[in-house]
């Protein structure tokens, strides 16, 4: 497990009979160099002491959300930006509801909330609990946050039962922990180029064509991508939107400055071109402000296709170039034209009439359309863009690989 080595792991610790193997899965993290902190729910100091978490992991114990010997350092953000990931093991109904809910009543649960940090869940409880459909829903919507789970497992259960719901062994958790690791580091060979957002193309000083595109989709791409070890860079149209720090962005406003922004960019291994550019600009720019007339005539031109020229340069062209196909009719015939026309890789086609997922939704439900002689489609159903984002970055890593 040489991938823990220096690695740093904020093991969250919940109230459970399981609980006692999380000593185990602390010994196996320090013997393979990772470093350790510990949070301890409540219910969690029940079935292991503070003192035997401090003697193995070799570090503080954290459990108090309000603390006057803590206060100072702000545990639940400082912890949060420390670690690497953050492991919940074991991770109960109720914390799994409170994540869900995004209930944030304990130091545990804020600190998952206030985390940029993947978030890696052993599920351990009784198996008429693991079936409940409230507890279903709950890890559906983890699930859509992105959430990653190990386990759990078929077995007996300390109550007498029989049947899934057991934590996973620690030596299966390390492993899964220390594969994660890997494949960061395997993906950090990569290089990839997203676009994102609308582009605004001026008519005059104050006035200029544009479309309803938020670039939501686009950045939490980017996230992905970053967060799955690949060097990132971000070129954004004009977006009221954040990035990570790790992340290179490049801020443009017109159609012509983000070709110049991805051509300085290129070469890369995967480009997503995401970004809503306007197909037509002013052929002739009015120096002043346009003053009110009964009738403007506006002469267009087309813009350059940014996507068209990437997937067609050879010398430049990445292995993997994906577009994006934002649809109101005939989707999937309107896409896969638009995957011969522009000669791409993929394209992964959305609905923007529906308004529950189309310009500036949270979420989104998307079709892939691989460039295959039967043109292979995949639906990505409804949920986050964030979890859509994942998805697509996990069959971008199965591609390159």
């Amino acid at each position: 497990m040489k991938n823990l080595k220096n690695k740093k792991i904020l093991l969250i610790i919940c109230g459970g009979i399981s609980a006692y193997k999380s000593l185990e899965i602390i010994r196996i993290f320090k013997k393979n160099g990772a470093e350790v902190k510990t949070i301890l729910t409540s219910s969690a100091k029940k079935f292991v002491t503070p003192l035997s978490v401090t003697s193995l992991s070799q570090g503080k114990v954290y459990s108090d959300l309000f603390s006057v010997e803590n206060e100072s350092e702000m545990d639940h953000i400082s912890l949060s930006r420390w670690a690497d990931i953050i492991l919940i093991a074991p991770a109960t109904a109720n914390t799994i509801s409170k994540l869900a809910q995004g209930t944030t009543d304990d130091l545990a649960s804020t600190v998952v909330l206030a985390s940029d940090k993947d978030i890696i869940i052993a599920p351990a409880m009784n198996v008429r609990m693991w079936e409940h459909p409230t507890t279903k829903k709950n890890l559906k919507k983890l699930k859509e946050f992105g959430y990653r789970f190990i386990g759990p497992e078929i077995g007996d259960m300390a109550c007498g039962e029989y049947g899934k719901g057991k934590m996973s062994e620690p030596l299966v958790i390390s492993e899964e922990v220390n594969k994660y690791f890997l494949a960061l580091i395997n993906n950090k060979k990569f290089k990839a180029l997203v676009t994102a957002g609308p582009t605004n193309e001026y008519i005059d000083p104050v006035r200029f064509i544009t479309n309803k595109s938020s670039g939501k989709q686009g950045y939490e791409l980017a996230k992905s991508l970053s967060k799955k070890g690949f060097d990132t860079t971000l070129i954004s149209g004009p977006t009221n939107l954040e990035i990570n720090d790790d992340i290179n962005l490049i801020k443009v406003e017109t159609a012509d400055e983000m070709l110049v922004a991805t051509q300085k960019n290129l070469p890369v291994d995967v480009a997503v071109f995401s970004a809503a550019v306007a197909d037509f600009k002013i052929v002739k720019l009015y120096e002043n402000k346009i003053k009110k007339q009964e009738n403007l005539d506006l002469k267009l031109e087309k813009n350059i296709d940014i996507l068209n020229y990437v997937s067609n340069h050879n010398s430049m062209r990445p292995k993997l170039v994906i577009g994006f196909a934002a649809e109101t009719n005939e989707i999937n015939k309107n896409a896969e034209e638009k995957l011969v026309n522009k000669n791409c890789d993929w394209i992964i086609s959305n609905d923007v009439s529906n308004k529950k997922i189309g310009f500036n939704s949270d979420y989104n439900e998307v079709t892939i359309h691989y460039n295959s002689k039967n043109f292979k489609r995949e639906k990505l159903s409804y949920k986050k863009k964030s979890g859509i984002s994942d998805e697509i970055v996990d069959r971008i890593i199965d591609q390159l690989n």
